[in-house]
């Protein structure tokens, strides 16, 4: 579906942010500029740790799965290829080697990206190793619901009431989204990272993201924009992101554990502790790299901010996290 076809008439919210999002012209296809990244921060553009920590955990993988000779590592909405980037550059050289690393994504390979990089629209048949989602299931595309009808938008972002929900929209907010009112229904989101988890035969699926579950939904939902670095009304003309918040645990399938990032990067070592004052005396220089990467730790994991995201693992024929015992 087309933006210009957007034109004619407000359509339902699913509709119109896939056409502003990945039609022609759309913000994560569009061509030149900086890309998202220009628009808002991750957690990946926030500090080189984040990748450090997801390159322990795979080495926490590749150990579990005996140290395969060829190790997947597959990042789903890749971006430009920033995480991907981080963490082979943080990988000890043998694994480096044995690595197959993939993004997924749907706009055009970056230039000068490593040539390592297989650069695809959608995850391989078969994985065995690691496949990361940090900050993609926000953008799969979704419906609006408001008292039992669906939310329709037009292309400058005003809404006005739909049709009634159909009996499968209905049925998920009945199981994840109840008490009525205005909501997203989460059910795309559930089917693409079933279909993306599914293709692991063995290691770790994992989904990082803005989230909330069954005892806490908003009460007005999340869906939201983001343009230049700034929060801003979401509209589906294509000049800025259009997201929602992610319902982790109607993705969870069986196994799955669910984390915070702030539990989750410290028992990946990523810590905010500041260095001791001697080191500044012995050696300054070292001091102040550790005191900025505490500063940068500290983000990530701040109980309001990043480290409040949501972790989905998904384990097949492995433990569900380093230090856990259950397959």
């Amino acid at each position: 579906m087309s933006a210009e076809s957007e034109a004619a008439g407000p359509v339902r919210w699913r509709a119109a942010m896939e056409a502003a999002l990945y039609g022609p012209g759309g913000f994560y296809v569009r061509r030149g500029g900086p890309g998202p990244a220009g628009h808002f921060r991750t957690s990946v553009h926030a500090s080189g740790l984040y990748a450090g920590a997801v390159a322990r955990l795979l080495l926490w993988v590749d150990a579990e799965l005996g140290r395969p000779a060829g190790l997947d590592l597959v990042d789903v909405g890749a971006g430009r290829g920033e995480l991907l980037t981080g963490v082979l550059a943080a990988l000890p050289a043998e694994v480096a080697a044995r690595v197959r690393p993939r993004a997924v994504e749907r706009a055009e390979r970056p230039a000068g990206l490593d040539p390592r990089i297989v650069w695809a629209p959608a995850p391989p048949e078969r994985t065995t190793g690691l496949l990361f989602a940090n900050e993609w299931l926000d953008n799969v595309p979704l419906e609006v619901a408001e008292d039992g009808r669906y939310v329709l938008v037009a292309p400058d972002g005003t809404e006005s009431p739909g049709g009634p929900l159909d009996a499968a929209d209905r049925a998920w907010l009945e199981r994840w989204w109840p008490g009525g009112g205005r909501a997203e229904i989460g059910r795309p989101r559930d089917e693409a990272w079933a279909a993306a988890a599914g293709s692991v035969e063995r290691g770790l699926a994992v989904a990082v993201d803005y989230a909330h579950t069954r005892a806490a939904r908003p009460p007005y939902g999340t869906l939201t924009g983001f343009r230049a670095g700034r929060e801003v009304a979401p509209v589906p003309d294509g000049g800025c992101d259009v997201t929602a918040h992610v319902a982790l645990d109607a993705c969870a399938g069986p196994g799955a554990v669910l984390l915070t990032q702030r539990e989750a990067l410290r028992s990946l070592g990523v810590s905010g502790a500041r260095p001791p004052l001697a080191l500044a005396t012995t050696d300054p220089a070292a001091y102040v790299r550790a005191l900025a990467a505490a500063g940068e730790a500290a983000e990530l994991t701040s109980a309001t901010g990043l480290g409040a995201f949501g972790w989905l693992v998904q384990p097949v024929g492995i433990p569900a996290w380093p230090g856990d015992g259950g397959g």
